[in-house]
């Protein structure tokens, strides 16, 4: 995968039960080198198979709250490392109480992991960072729903400037320079002369971002923290048909998914967490459409590939 492209696999995007042909919420994220698993309902370690992603690529995994349609996989995909003889560390970002929700399952069936299993675990009622590195920054996105629950919002640092080696070369810049350059450090050239970066060098590409928001009421509060992201995928439990059942369930209908995406002038709108009560998904598209015009209809099983 390209470095200017951010990758999605669709695990799982459907609400409440697993059903033979479909599987609750699990997302895969590939951005800048990284594989982040973002949910895990049951059947998660299947749906990786499935779609052939290396269990060992999994360094974090985020879990946005703790109902069973997006946590159930866990434990079972914890202990599958270990019998997979995993030695690397394993971090697991989600509410106060994952650490106990898995290790006593952990302890009762005598199947402590191998490998160091590191919790982080989450209590912030506002948006904080938890995990930043040189090329990525993952940060909360309070949600509104019936237990505490956070999105996340996963965003690429600014890279390296784009290096016009033709002009580089016309200049006399020694090839050890390059790095300098591409860091936007101004150098002298093998002639004593003095070389701007600008004169060699191009702005790089626009950072990529994703936000990630699981079950929540419609929430325009957290426009702010998702403005002009490359992509938003947004529940979309209900159609405006049902939208008094939204309300006391605290989910969202189509409609309010692609008003949070106009208010925010995302990019891309990506739908799911479709209730198990719809025949015909595409309604939720043909919904969504009618307020914001780039809407993607997630399904388990699709890869969006984000330039």
């Amino acid at each position: 995968m390209s470095n200017s492209q951010l990758k999605i696999t669709i695990l799982g995007c459907y609400a409440a039960t697993p059903r033979s042909f479909t599987n609750p919420t699990s997302q895969v994220l590939e951005i800048k080198n990284h594989l982040f698993l973002i949910d895990c309902g049951e059947g998660t370690q299947v749906a990786l198979r499935k779609n052939k992603i290396k269990f060992s690529r999994i360094k974090h995994i985020f879990i946005s709250h703790l109902h069973g349609d997006h946590v159930f996989g866990l434990v079972g995909l914890v202990s599958t490392f270990s019998l997979l003889n995993r030695e690397s560390e394993l971090h697991i970002h989600g509410p106060k109480g994952i650490k106990k929700f898995i290790t006593v399952q952990l302890q009762l069936s005598g199947a402590w992991t191998k490998y160091p299993l590191i919790f982080h675990e989450l209590s912030s009622r506002e948006s904080e960072v938890v995990l930043e590195d040189e090329e990525v920054t993952v940060s909360t996105i309070p949600l509104k729903h019936r237990v505490y629950t956070n999105g996340f919002l996963f965003k690429e640092k600014i890279g390296d400037r784009k290096l016009l080696i033709d002009e580089a070369q016309q200049r006399n810049i020694h090839y050890t320079l390059f790095k300098s350059l591409k860091k936007g450090k101004d150098v002298t050239s093998e002639d004593g002369i003095l070389i701007k970066n600008n004169m060699v060098t191009e702005d790089p590409a626009a950072p990529l971002s994703y936000a990630f928001c699981s079950d929540t009421m419609y929430n325009p509060e957290m426009v702010p923290l998702i403005q002009e992201v490359t992509a938003l995928y947004h529940e979309s439990t209900f159609l405006e048909s049902e939208a008094a059942l939204a309300a006391p369930t605290k989910h969202s209908t189509a409609k309010q998914a692609a008003e949070i995406a106009k208010s925010a002038r995302v990019g891309k709108l990506i739908l799911g967490h479709y209730s198990t009560r719809y025949g015909d998904i595409n309604k939720f598209k043909e919904e969504a459409f009618t307020v914001f015009p780039n809407v993607i209809l997630g399904d388990d099983g699709q890869e969006i590939v984000v330039e």
